[in-house]
């Protein structure tokens, strides 16, 4: 048995034959404590799941691994797809090891370092106006994309378990594995949420789990969102039983600018289920998040992947957290993948430019004398 990748829990997973299991080795992510944040933050046990770390950096990767090994298992020869970003560059890495011509029809305004990588990979892109930003507009381009890949007899792969349950199930596999490496782990989950997916498959992940495991207790999984596409996350937090689409998004966040419902009712249920909350933070939070996450931990991350620890510091401030429990935050795409907001954060520590050496060791020794 193919024992490398998400295919590690294939006895959890969709079955499907060993030579469709198609991997670059995603998944076995670190968990890792926190080495300065969680004592600044006056928490005891802070840990951060590196879904950056994954092969095209993010955790769409164990998505693609699952939705392209389904593909191969019907030998079907394409691959149609939205994309802010990440699903995209996942789809067109696993599609290119799979020999499957890859069409991506892209969000307006995703950011330049994630169409890059998709062109890399040799996928076809599509960027469409307004999609991604106005729900009309991206309920059509989604109608549209369905009836496409039904009439060539294939399906749109879109990392939500309402397009794409297959694909999703891989996502589930971050639950194995924390569930797996932390048994113990009972305490806070936080996840980023656009359309939900990801947040959904987490809880359905320790829900899987615990059917096999019935001493494993399930952790309180909260979603985080930014104000600008307040879905989920405030639905929630009223106690309000169904999500609710934004006319239109405005956040900044490349990736959880999803105006419409997608998963939203069921994670909103799923969350709650779990004892967990949803919590809206400003986009200003989340790069200063990104920030840290950088200066004090050696994460270098994408804005989106620091939302969760963005929420974490809200329900701090509302005292919401106990901050004996255990709490993880997943960070679940890598800096690389917008270099935009690398670039706002770099360019605020100095760099020099030295004609002779002997100037550059005067001025480092004045810098580590004072």
């Amino acid at each position: 048995m193919n024992m490398k990748g998400i295919w590690k829990y294939s006895d959890l997973l969709p079955s499907v034959t060993e030579e469709a299991q198609i991997t670059l080795g995603e998944g076995n992510t670190p968990l890792i404590r926190s080495r300065q944040l969680g004592s600044y933050l006056g928490l005891e046990n802070l840990f951060f799941k590196l879904e950056m770390v994954n092969p095209s950096g993010s955790y769409k990767d164990r998505f693609a691994a699952a939705a392209v090994a389904n593909l191969l298992q019907k030998d079907i020869k394409f691959c149609i797809a939205t994309s802010s970003g990440n699903t995209g560059a996942a789809l067109a890495a696993y599609c290119a090891a799979a020999g499957i011509k890859c069409y991506l029809a892209i969000v307006d305004g995703a950011p330049l370092g994630k169409l890059q990588q998709m062109k890399v990979y040799g996928a076809e892109t599509l960027m469409i106006k307004n999609f991604g930003i106005d729900a009309q507009v991206t309920n059509d381009v989604m109608n549209r994309l369905e009836m496409t890949a039904a009439k060539f007899g294939g399906a749109v792969q879109i990392s939500a378990f309402k397009f794409s349950p297959l694909g999703m199930a891989g996502v589930q596999t971050i639950s194995y594995e924390i569930a797996d490496e932390f048994p113990s782990f009972s305490g806070n989950l936080f996840s980023p949420a656009g359309g939900g997916g990801l947040t959904l498959a987490v809880v359905r992940g320790f829900e899987r789990w615990k059917e096999d495991n019935d001493k494993f207790n399930i952790p309180k999984v909260h979603c985080v969102q930014p104000f600008g596409n307040n879905t989920i996350s405030g639905p929630l937090r009223k106690g309000m039983v169904k999500a609710a689409a934004v006319a239109q998004c405005t956040s900044s966040i490349s990736g959880l600018q999803v105006p419409n419902i997608i998963d939203g009712n069921e994670t909103l249920l799923a969350c709650r289920a779990t004892g967990g909350n949803g919590y809206l933070v400003t986009d200003d939070i989340v790069y200063e998040s990104q920030q840290n996450l950088a200066l004090k931990e050696g994460i270098f991350c994408e804005p989106a992947g620091a939302v969760a620890l963005a929420g974490l510091v809200q329900a701090l401030k509302n005292g919401e957290i106990n901050r004996k429990d255990p709490v993880i935050c997943l960070v679940t795409g890598h800096g690389f993948k917008d270099p935009v907001s690398a670039a706002k954060i770099s360019e605020k520590y100095a760099g020099q430019y030295f004609e002779k050496v002997t100037d550059t060791f005067q001025y480092l020794e004045s810098r580590i004398k004072n």
